[in-house]
Order: structure tokens, then C-alpha cells, then sequence
């Protein structure tokens, strides 16, 4: 069986808030879910980039992927609802890049405007950093939106290393970012081990290759 970590693996404490953590995610049947089509054409409406569009994809990929791997282990989680929030994960970005802001705050608010859905919206929120413990049976799907973004480079998928060296190439500018980066690297480590171990699939060694939209 894969092991759940106990510690970071650099040493580096987590980044945890302070604030209360939230309750067990769970989908209700009565709050809307919209379908890829859907997602796609608030893509448009909110004017994102090509680029962001091919990760997004790829990004939803990984992360059905992942969540079909879920419900066979008896992981409670709605499939659709995953591929909703990781086909939105970066619906502010465009905008962010032109205006500036916090894309995963605005794009958060965004989709409870659109959607409705507060576990959507939840994994837009939190798909750059977790804030609390992370617990993958607790909070499955905003850490497996997050994990999934993480292993995908621009719009081909690659491994947790290879992500982050290039995030440390172009965004690491000062030892305050690069010190951002590497605590970031070492919360998806955990993420991955935890996932893992919760489904009893190494996902290190997935590519992911052949992963489909539902």
C-alpha cells in the first residue's frame, strides 16, 4: 500500500491558515453542475487566452482521470462536478493577466456567480495552494483540482519536478518567490502521496496520456 507522508520533505513548515478549516466537501445533487460544452463557452464569454484554454483541458483531464480512479476505490465524488471546477480553474486568468488580480480569488467568485456551486467554486479558489491540513478524503476534489493543475505544463502533461523547475525559471525571481515555489513543490508532494495513498494508485507514475472529458 502507498504510504501517507508524515512530514514535508524539505523541511519547510506548511503554509496552513490560521482560520477555522472547513467542513467535509460534499456535492448536493440539487446544485448545478454545467457540462464541458458549458464551461467551454464561459471560456468565451470571458474572453480567455488559447493557451490557457489547452491547459485548462488538459488540467480536467488529469483530474477525471484521477476522480474515475476515486469512485473505483469508493472515494465519494461526483465526476462531473470535478471536471466543472478543473475546466474553470483559470477563468480569471486571462483577465488577471490584462488587469491584474488574484486569479483564483476573482475566478472563484466568478463561477459561484455562474454556477451556483460552492464545491466548483471551492476548487477554483484553492487550485494554486491549499491553506489547511491537507486531507484527501475530506477534501478530495480541491486538492485533486490542485494536484491536477500541477501536473500539467502549459498544455502537456509532465511530472511534479519538471513543473515546478520551470515555474522556479520563469517566476523565480527573488528568494521570497523562489522560497513560494518551493513550498508550493513540497504541498503538491504531499498532495500526490496523499491522493495516492486514498486510491491506491501511485500517481507519479500516470501519464495520464489517454485521460478523456465525461
Amino acid at each position: 500500500m502507498i504510504k501517507s507522508p508524515e512530514k514535508p520533505a524539505f523541511g519547510y513548515p506548511p503554509m496552513e491558515s490560521n482560520l477555522t478549516p472547513p467542513e467535509p466537501v460534499k456535492s448536493d445533487p440539487s446544485w448545478s453542475v454545467p457540462t464541458a460544452v458549458e464551461c467551454m463557452q464561459h471560456w468565451e464569454d470571458y474572453d480567455m487566452f488559447d493557451n490557457i484554454k489547452a491547459h485548462s483541458t488538459q488540467v480536467a483531464k488529469v483530474a477525471v482521470s484521477i476522480a474515475l480512479m476515486g469512485e473505483k476505490a469508493n472515494v465519494q465524488v461526483d465526476v462531473n462536478t470535478v471536471q466543472a471546477s478543473a475546466l474553470l480553474h483559470d477563468i480569471a486568468k486571462s483577465y488577471c493577466i490584462k488587469h491584474s488580480g488574484n486569479h483564483s480569488q476573482l475566478g472563484s467568485a466568478l463561477v459561484m456567480q455562474l454556477t451556483g456551486n460552492p464545491v466548483i467554486a471551492m476548487g477554483v479558489l484553492h487550485h494554486v495552494f491549499w491553506p489547511f491540513e491537507p486531507d484527501a478524503e475530506k477534501y478530495f476534489l480541491p486538492l485533486l483540482v490542485s494536484y491536477a493543475d500541477k501536473r500539467v505544463m502549459h498544455d502537456t502533461m509532465t511530472s511534479l519536478e519538471k513543473r515546478f523547475s520551470d515555474l522556479a525559471v520563469r517566476y523565480g525571481k527573488t528568494e521570497k518567490i523562489k522560497m513560494r515555489i518551493r513550498q508550493t513543490f513540497e504541498q503538491a508532494l504531499i498532495l500526490e502521496q496523499r491522493l495516492s495513498h486514498l486510491i491506491g494508485v501511485d500517481l507519479n507514475a500516470c501519464s495520464f496520456n489517454s485521460g478523456r472529458l465525461v
